[in-house]
């Protein structure tokens, strides 16, 4: 199966880094994150990749173009796409009904032959990953008299969020048009006809956004706590 990678964003809110270079390129430890993607598609037997390219993609394809551990095909996707143009613009590349599609700045350890279980199992067009959304902030708790009687620091909400690392059917590809959005009109459409499952998992997610996320993960690596990395 084909793993479809999402790389093509200007990720401007990491500019400290992307002025420079795309934000797959940003490392965690002494590798780019989209390295570490790869490896964990890798674990499990999936080296076969297409990169959905754009801003500074050259870089992304002058960095791994010499690696003979992957088979990749870079595309070329379009500077103003967003993400649903982007896959629309692979279409033909992929070979077979069912493939891989995740970001290019997410860390997980999801195990990906259980996803795709999951996926065959339920026979929906689209299986996303669910993950527990937690909570940015501290919270706190107050009594009827306003006195403080509990905190918590970023805790789980009672909800879920989509975490990325699907499978899709090629018959995706009949809910996508230009100018329409991924998580919008193109899942929703599908949600509406019941033809996307959430696979949860309730391990290891963290997407880097922002600086934090860029030195949270980097403080993991440093002290050895890489649950995306399997040994």
């Amino acid at each position: 199966m084909q793993v479809v990678v999402l790389c093509g964003g200007k990720g401007t809110r990491l500019s400290e880094y992307t002025e420079k270079i795309p934000k797959p390129l940003i490392e965690v430890g002494n590798k780019p994150i989209l390295s570490h993607i790869m490896k964990m598609y890798s674990y499990y037997g999936y080296n076969n990749f297409i990169l959905c390219l754009s801003y500074k993609g050259n870089k992304i394809k002058e960095y791994l173009e010499n690696d003979k551990s992957f088979k990749i095909e870079f595309v070329d996707t379009g500077i103003n796409s967003n993400k649903a143009e982007r896959i629309m613009e692979i279409k033909n590349y992929i070979k077979d009904k069912d493939f891989f599609v995740t970001y290019g700045d997410d860390l997980s350890d999801v195990n990906i032959n259980s996803l795709l279980r999951f996926h065959k199992k339920n026979k929906k067009i689209v299986t996303l990953t669910a993950i527990d959304l937690v909570s940015s902030f501290g919270i706190l708790e107050i009594n009827k008299k306003n006195e403080v009687i509990r905190f918590q620091e970023k805790p789980k909400l009672n909800y879920l969020m989509n975490g990325g690392f699907y499978v899709f059917n090629k018959k995706v590809f009949d809910y996508i048009k230009k100018g329409y959005d991924l998580e919008k009109e193109t899942f929703e459409a599908l949600a509406n006809a019941k033809l996307i499952a959430a696979f949860y998992h309730k391990g290891f997610w963290k997407s880097m956004n922002t600086l934090k996320d860029v030195i949270e993960l980097n403080e993991m690596f440093a002290n050895g706590k890489i649950p995306w990395i399997k040994k």
